[in-house]
């Protein structure tokens, strides 16, 4: 597999909290799960690698290409959705549409009417007609028929019903098959155990762990932290105040 996204010693600074040297890579077809419990860096760091906040350090690179200097080529490759459509909210998906398509360059209008007929949308409907498991499906329609090589989601499942979650992972798997590699952050692990190829952990702003899941969970499994993903990271979460707690009394 070839490498889509390529972060190396991301930081950014903040007063009171930081994100430090962040590094990972996202491979085409894979999907790769960002988990950390809130606040641990996983939105700043999505935030980041889009330049939608400023880093105070560290390398970004999409398709080989630094992010300097080529923001906008990259941009009209990579789909990007934190969660539903907020925007415009009684407009027609069809007004929203005509728009939205006027950035993209290799929009392609066959590609979203067929994305309109999988994910079961009507044109003549705006999104405060839709469910949210509906609007979520709208942003990734949007996300996909520009082309994009590379989703970025930030916590796309969040609020959703199990069985529109449910949906939204086989959408996933679909696309991953096709080619699409895929990064989102969630909080619900459950999800990740369904279907993500790999991991990224943040823990108090920096990688605790990163790369295969499947073989990231035997390790941990040979050293007893648990049997799944969550019971994983409530193990190390725990370890981590305690530790935190500890050098606290020293």
């Amino acid at each position: 597999m070839s490498r889509v996204l390529d972060v190396v010693g991301l930081t950014k600074d903040y007063p009171k909290f930081k994100l430090d040297e962040v590094t990972f890579s996202v491979e085409k077809g894979s999907i790769m799960g960002l988990i950390g419990r809130n606040g641990a860096g996983k939105t700043t760091t999505i935030k980041a690698i889009l330049n939608l906040t400023h880093r105070s350090s560290g390398k970004i690179c999409y398709f080989g290409m630094p992010l300097e200097g080529h923001e906008n080529e990259i941009k009209q490759r990579i789909g990007y959705t934190a969660g539903a459509v907020d925007y415009y909210k009684k407009k027609k998906i069809r007004d929203i549409l005509a728009i939205t398509k006027g950035f993209y360059s290799a929009w392609d209008e066959s590609a979203w009417q067929r994305f309109m007929r999988q994910f079961e949308l009507d044109e003549d409907k705006s999104p405060s007609q839709l469910s949210e498991g509906m609007k979520v499906k709208l942003n990734l329609a949007m996300a996909l028929s520009h082309g994009a090589e590379i989703l970025i989601l930030d916590e796309p499942t969040s609020g959703l019903d199990p069985i529109s979650r449910d949906e939204l992972l086989d959408i996933f798997r679909m696309l991953a098959r096709e080619g699409t590699a895929i990064l989102f952050s969630t909080h619900i692990i459950s999800d990740l155990d369904k279907c993500a190829d790999e991991i990224t952990y943040i823990q108090r702003g920096r990688v605790a762990a990163t790369g295969k899941k499947q073989a990231w969970l035997e390790q941990c499994r040979r050293k007893g932290y648990g049997d799944n993903l969550e019971e994983i990271m409530i193990h190390l979460e725990k370890e981590a105040r305690y530790e935190a707690f500890a050098g606290e009394r020293v």
